[in-house]
């Protein structure tokens, strides 16, 4: 990822000379912001756990407190819908249109944010930065020496700890503006005023292979799972005392369970998301080249505005390695897309609605957000 932020950066001062690098970098960074913040709260409620095994016993389970702390640096061009309300960013803004393909303005877009977080007990890592270019080019020549007309590019990393996802996507794509929407008979006379246009590229994204199992290997001919065996191999062990009485450790050497059935129904499922977390980590990367056709579609205006893109790609290069997706999938291609929607609406000065969302498909993996609801104001 390092490599080739370095690469855009070259790219950036390829022709620029020694002395104007400056002028160069300062509009680069123009209009950006560089923000920090540590958002925290009162997480779950305290539970009391009772026991009469030995006697009234009870356990009380703590849930500390939840946080984040957020560092990031943007410069993203607002849309006409987008309200700046807060007079600080501090981390907690989930704006859809990050997401977009294009931005609202021609030229460099860029966003590098990471957000480390504690919620209900359990801490997550999320990540998004992003390098987003749409030619600045139009119908007269250009001067800019790394300028092409109708390209767009996206360079982006995202972690999501929550949904489970980690990716490194990177594509290139000709676009295509729909210079005279008049003539597009399906459209609503008023979503002609607004920008549409289609492309079509290739992306590259690396990550985990997501359709290796790491329990394949340990499954029997009738599909179950050998999972005593494999916690033997994992180092548990298991203590006989010639009664039918049994009890089970774990590697290092703690009681988990004195009964076959807490044995079953608590440590093997620890042991088993232990295992393949394990495995899963151990596996190198892999890189997946597809072919994507994309569109977006911008309108806005004070009481009505559309903003919808989406992204499919259908073909996927099959490399033929040990955890290609395609193995996993038997062999077959698929299809991963993407796509966003932000639709506002002000029937009047009273009241108004709007729907908001993001929906992602990639491999085996589906995360989504989205946003609806009704403003009425009384006066």
């Amino acid at each position: 990822m390092k490599k080739l932020l370095l690469l855009f950066l070259t790219l950036i001062t390829l022709n620029v000379s020694a002395q104007d690098w400056k002028p160069q970098l300062k509009k680069v960074f123009k209009f950006s912001t560089f923000y920090g913040a540590v958002n925290g709260g009162t997480s779950l409620s305290d539970v009391d756990i009772y026991s009469v095994t030995n006697g009234l016993q009870t356990t009380t389970i703590e849930t500390p407190f939840d946080y984040s702390v957020t560092l990031g640096v943007r410069k993203i061009a607002r849309f006409g819908y987008e309200n700046r309300a807060n007079t600080f960013y501090n981390g907690t803004e989930n704006t859809f249109s990050d997401a977009a393909t294009i931005g609202k303005v021609k030229g460099f877009e860029f966003l590098f944010e990471a957000d480390y977080r504690r919620v209900q007990g359990e801490n997550y890592l999320d990540q998004h930065h992003f390098l987003r270019y749409v030619s600045e080019c139009g119908d007269s020549q250009c001067t800019n020496p790394i300028c092409v007309k109708n390209f767009t590019t996206k360079v982006e990393y995202l972690e999501d700890g929550f949904a489970d996802i980690k990716y490194f996507e990177a594509s290139e794509r000709y676009r295509h503006k729909i210079e005279n929407l008049d003539k597009l008979d399906f459209l609503p006379k008023i979503l002609k005023e607004g920008k549409l246009s289609f492309n079509i590229g290739a992306v590259q994204r690396l990550s985990e292979p997501y359709g290796y199992d790491p329990l394949e290997e340990w499954k029997l001919s009738n599909g179950n799972l050998h999972y005593t065996f494999l916690a033997l191999e994992e180092g548990y062990t298991t203590i006989f005392n010639g009664q039918g009485d049994v009890e089970y450790f774990d590697p290092s050497g703690k009681s988990v369970a004195t009964s076959t059935e807490v044995w079953e129904a608590v440590a093997i499922p620890e042991m088993l998301a232990n295992y393949t977390s394990k495995k899963r980590d151990q596996q190198d990367q892999t890189i997946q080249h597809s072919l994507v056709f994309g569109f977006d579609y911008y309108y806005y205006s004070k009481t009505f505005w559309l903003h919808s893109w989406g992204n499919l790609m259908p073909w996927h290069y099959d490399d033929d390695s040990e955890f290609s997706y395609h193995k996993y999938n038997n062999g077959e291609q698929w299809m991963d897309y993407s796509g966003g929607l932000i639709f506002g609406y002000k029937y009047n000065k009273h009241l108004g609605m709007f729907v908001e969302g993001t929906y992602n498909k990639y491999w085996n993996r589906e995360w989504h957000d989205f946003s609806l609801g009704l403003n009425y104001v009384i006066f």
